[in-house]
């Protein structure tokens, strides 16, 4: 192994309508090219799969698809949606990927529609109507679904990205996808890696604080961004699953802390849903923390 001193890459590129971005730190001989174009393979592989802005992506397929008939499907999205069932039913319904109609009828999403609308219709539970066999890398509906993974697909894209470095042998890296991070170990100095914590403030970007991290993921979800001012009230992108109408602003951002980037974007729109923390209407896992703002 080379005695040189390890050199900062910067590697990025646009996916899932933002972008990408990882720093790593790798010897100096190493192929940053190579690994540049593994990255941006693998998150473009995510973002053909599981985007619902695509209609030839396999969830888009998924949601098409007639109740009662097998569907073939990748096996990452396999993955990612019963991780999502099994969010759902520990969260009691507070994380729900089935929200896809409702996002849309509040005018978000790639299926949104005019005029908004406030009395969404009722609609059957996810966990209840989605049935996988991930042996066989296939699912059926039981009942018509619209499944949206905007609040579980980023996390797993980061995750995707750090598989990748890792398989590189690659060991201190920082992955960055829109509000979704994850670390690996500590830079060559042996600092944790930063991570700017933004002020829940719509129209502005300001920070409220850093924190510092390293063999971990971390997740931000707000009612700040992706929202729109109606009636004199905020209305959000994240919807409340059990009322099928956007989330009050009891907090106005959750920022979660877990093993995986993918459990930290779930677990972040689970506890803004809750609107508490600790949440009062599920037990949250015991290796996740949060840090809330509230609005």
């Amino acid at each position: 192994m080379s005695t040189d001193p390890m050199v900062r890459i910067t590697l990025n590129g646009a996916t899932m309508g933002t972008l990408y971005s990882v720093i790593a730190y790798v010897e100096p001989a190493f192929d940053a090219q190579a690994l540049g174009r593994k990255l941006h393979a693998a998150i473009s592989e995510v973002d053909a799969v599981m985007s619902n802005w695509k209609p030839d992506s396999d969830i888009s397929r998924l949601n098409a698809a007639a109740t009662g008939i097998w569907i073939d499907l990748p096996a990452p999205l396999l993955h990612v949606l019963d991780a999502a069932l099994r969010i759902e039913a520990r969260s009691g319904g507070a994380f729900d990927i089935g929200v896809g109609d409702a996002v849309g009828a509040w005018g978000f999403g790639p299926y949104a529609s005019q005029p908004v609308t406030q009395r969404p219709a009722r609609r059957p539970v996810t966990r209840q109507a989605l049935e996988l066999d991930t042996a066989s890398c296939r699912a059926r509906k039981h009942a018509p679904l619209s499944l949206d993974l905007s609040g579980i697909a980023k996390g797993y894209g980061v995750d995707r990205l750090a598989e990748i470095l890792q398989s590189a042998g690659l060991s201190s890296w920082l992955v960055s996808l829109d509000g979704e991070l994850r670390a690996g170990a500590p830079k060559p100095d042996c600092t944790k890696w930063a991570i700017a914590l933004e002020k829940p403030v719509i129209g502005k970007r300001e920070t409220s604080g850093v924190i510092e991290i390293a063999d971990m993921a971390i997740a931000t979800s707000g009612t700040y961004r992706h929202c729109r001012e109606e009636g004199g009230r905020t209305v959000s992108h994240t919807i409340n699953p059990a009322s099928g109408c956007p989330v009050e602003r009891k907090l106005a951002s959750v920022t979660v802390l877990a093993p995986t980037c993918m459990a930290a974007d779930a677990w972040a729109t689970a506890i803004l849903v809750d609107g508490h923390w600790p949440p009062r209407g599920f037990v949250a896992p015991t290796d996740i923390d949060a840090l809330v703002l509230s609005a």
